[in-house]
């Protein structure tokens, strides 16, 4: 009889008792944290329909050429989650009877059928939190502090980068960009920690991008901080301009009313009164 050789699957671990006790201690921090904010935990399925998972990225994202495929004896195009985000729109969508603000938390395995690299597997574990029911900022603020007092506790310094995915479609917008490029641009420019900027430009001219706004964008890239906060503040000032401009166009003017009454009075057809009713 032959040998079996055992192995795990490349991008896949096993964890010892001494790496999967600091992994337990790490998660127990993190859900106490959660808990002293009021999030709840759910879990939800590893196993989805492909079509629910393609729907994030309306088929257009290198992720779903990552995105573990396969079909079951129903003939049903199944997929494994590649990570929390969309099964958790799925719960919210599906059970409108939940009280909001609904505060929420998961921990659990996903899996993306990627390049392998250091600290890069095709199984891992992703800690999702997430609020909803909330329009102001405030909610934003909140998962921010969440953080800080996670990686507190973890006696982990770090640095949060705040992104608002509205300025940069403004941003985007400004350089008369197709609506339909528009999230594939943001993926490319998402790259920025990850790949030069020589090869996003390059990936940008490969979605069709007219090279004037490539350059626009390479330009943006380039900005300190300051920087881009001036860019914002004139661009701000520049569509307040736009908009008072408008106004002033669109409300009544005083040249309006003079020309109105240099006209001269039309005399109102006299009315015949009616008869009355007996």
């Amino acid at each position: 009889m032959k040998k079996m050789n055992y192995q795990n699957v490349k991008g896949t671990l096993d964890y010892l008792p001494r790496e999967e006790e600091i992994r337990r201690n790490i998660r127990r921090t993190i859900e106490d944290v959660f808990i002293q904010y009021g999030c709840k935990p759910i879990e939800t399925p590893i196993l989805n329909y492909q079509k629910l998972l393609a729907s994030k990225y309306a088929g257009g994202a290198e992720i779903l050429e990552e995105m573990y495929t396969l079909s079951d004896r129903g003939k049903r195009e199944l997929a494994l989650r590649y990570d929390l985000t969309i099964p958790f729109a799925k719960v919210v969508a599906m059970n409108p009877t939940l009280k909001m603000p609904f505060k929420r938390y998961e921990i659990g395995k996903v899996f993306r059928d990627g390049p392998i690299k250091t600290g890069r597997y095709r199984e891992f574990t992703q800690c999702d939190v997430d609020i909803v029911g909330v329009p102001s900022q405030l909610a934003e603020a909140e998962l921010m502090m969440m953080a800080l007092d996670i990686f507190k506790k973890l006696k982990m310094e770090v640095t949060i980068q705040y992104n608002n995915r509205k300025l940069l479609v403004g941003f985007l917008c400004q350089l008369n960009i197709a609506d339909q490029l528009i999230n594939r641009t943001i993926l490319i420019v998402d790259k920025i920690e990850k790949i030069s900027l020589d090869k996003i430009k390059e990936e940008l001219r490969e979605v069709g991008l007219e090279q004037p706004a490539i350059e626009a964008i390479d330009n943006f890239l380039q900005k300190d901080l300051t920087g881009i906060i001036k860019y914002y503040q004139q661009l701000a000032e520049k569509e307040e301009s736009i908009r008072l401009t408008e106004s002033q166009s669109l409300s009544p003017s005083g040249g309006k009313k003079e020309r109105e009454g240099n006209r001269e009075p039309v005399s109102k057809p006299e009315r015949k009164k009616k008869g009355a009713r007996r």
